[in-house]
């Protein structure tokens, strides 16, 4: 990608996020439909399931809908509906407790049953397993992309505090898999 197609990235994004602030439901529609996949990736980390994961989401975009007009453009589009859905899913995920059920996960197709599904269920039990604030911190940075300063800033803590969760996360999760 070039300086000129990441300029007008920006731009459409920037342009988007004016027209939808307006009320342009088919620019908010794209603006989501843009970051969905992570939205829904920090969801479900968080949430546990995809059951309270889609219900996290909807929560999120509804919340981020009737709040559009709020949204003052300190931080990036993407990080404001992050800091929504993470927190949607925090609130969903107390309602129940957090217990990752392998029967709500889809089936793999027959004959896809690998060594790689065996090991992503694992992760999956092992970052539930982790306390939430390291979770949380964890599936910001690595499901949702985010610098150290966009987590720090959207938790409200020092980046220091983040760098501290992300390790001891990473340890965690490594003596839970049986990594050195």
């Amino acid at each position: 990608m070039t300086d000129i197609e990441v300029v007008v990235d920006e731009r459409d994004e920037a342009e988007l996020v004016r027209a939808a602030t307006a009320g342009d439901q088919q620019a908010f529609a794209e603006l989501v439909g843009r970051h969905r996949n992570r939205l829904w990736a920090v969801c479900l980390r968080i949430a546990g399931n995809p059951h309270d994961a889609e219900d996290a989401l909807q929560e999120a975009l509804v919340a981020a809908w009737r709040g559009l007009r709020n949204f003052r453009g300190d931080a990036q589009f993407s990080t404001w509906m992050y800091r929504i859905a993470s927190n949607a899913a925090i609130a969903q995920s107390k309602k129940r407790p957090l217990v990752v059920d392998p029967a709500d996960r889809e089936a793999p197709a027959p004959g896809d049953f690998t060594a790689d599904v065996v090991w992503a269920d694992r992760i999956e039990l092992a970052l539930a397993a982790l306390p939430e604030v390291f979770r949380v911190t964890f599936v910001l940075r690595v499901y949702g992309d985010l610098s150290y300063q966009e987590i720090a800033d959207h938790l409200e803590i020092p980046v220091q505090t983040v760098r501290s969760r992300l390790n001891r996360a990473k340890k965690a999760l490594a003596e839970q898999l049986g990594e050195p």
